[in-house]
């Protein structure tokens, strides 16, 4: 990848973007994470104003101060930075009490419910100063696997890495010198009371979906692929299929002219 170049054709998307439908700034979703970093910093570099938001729902203090941290070190290189720290803790803590927790599922359900009441939160603030909310996702998250939340940290207006492999995120990122913290923490959705990675959750690394995504554009058939290729694909197509809803417009049922008459 020429990465100068695709980090200033990045810059450049959303500043065209920004002029084309003529709003004042942009919001991200600060978590502590390489995806939020880097998406955070391209913003930076726009000359937009932008408002990072540190949005801790129990977080764990390492991920906290991640965020803090590099929302500090974008306030010192750029001039267009902004941030708001507000902890949601007792919003979702109010939630969960009041809806049903007897499902054998009710442990996602909550997991997805903090991702959303931070979509909210997002979405509130840039409202008031008609701004867009810009997504953090990758290319692995968002069309290989759809780790993430539907209407949650889904629910963005503009996707500016969403076609970045995850290696080409951390290849920007270090260009950009983001934080080293942030290099070297292991990857997160932080949506959970412990502290488990993508990899314990997904069954597999970043390094090898992204490896099976390749070969599969690439058109190699899974049939040859090795024992332990197999397993990661097995798991990539797992995925996939059962969040392919989240990759695709929302199904409208279209009703039949002879219908309308």
């Amino acid at each position: 990848m020429k990465t100068s170049e695709t980090i200033q054709f990045i810059v450049d998307w959303i500043i065209n973007y920004k002029k084309t439908n003529n709003i004042n700034g942009l919001v991200v979703g600060v978590s502590g994470g390489i995806d939020s970093a880097l998406t955070s910093t391209l913003c930076g570099l726009t000359g937009i104003k932008t408002l990072c938001l540190n949005m801790p729902i129990k977080q764990k203090k390492n991920q906290y101060l991640r965020a803090q941290g590099h929302i500090k070190w974008l306030k010192n290189k750029f001039n267009n930075i902004d941030s708001i720290d507000i902890d949601l803790t007792k919003v979702f803590n109010q939630f969960k009490l009041i809806v049903e927790n007897s499902s054998s599922k009710n442990e996602l359900a909550l997991a997805n419910s903090r991702s959303r009441i931070r979509m909210m939160t997002l979405y509130y603030y840039a409202s008031i100063d008609n701004s867009i909310v810009v997504g953090t996702g990758n290319k692995v998250e968002d069309f290989g696997i759809g780790f993430y939340t539907k209407y949650g940290d889904g629910g963005v207006d503009i996707s500016p890495i969403a076609d970045l492999m995850k290696s080409e995120v951390f290849q920007m990122s270090k260009l950009l010198e983001i934080n080293d913290d942030i290099l070297k923490a292991k990857p997160t959705d932080g949506l959970w009371d412990d502290d488990r990675s993508d990899e314990e959750q997904i069954g597999a690394s970043y390094r090898d979906l992204e490896n099976v995504m390749n070969m599969l554009e690439k058109g190699i058939e899974p049939d040859t692929f090795e024992k332990e290729l197999k397993r990661i694909y097995d798991i990539y197509i797992k995925y996939h299929k059962t969040n392919k809803h989240k990759m695709i417009d929302i199904p409208v049922c279209k009703i039949p002219e002879e219908y309308k008459l």
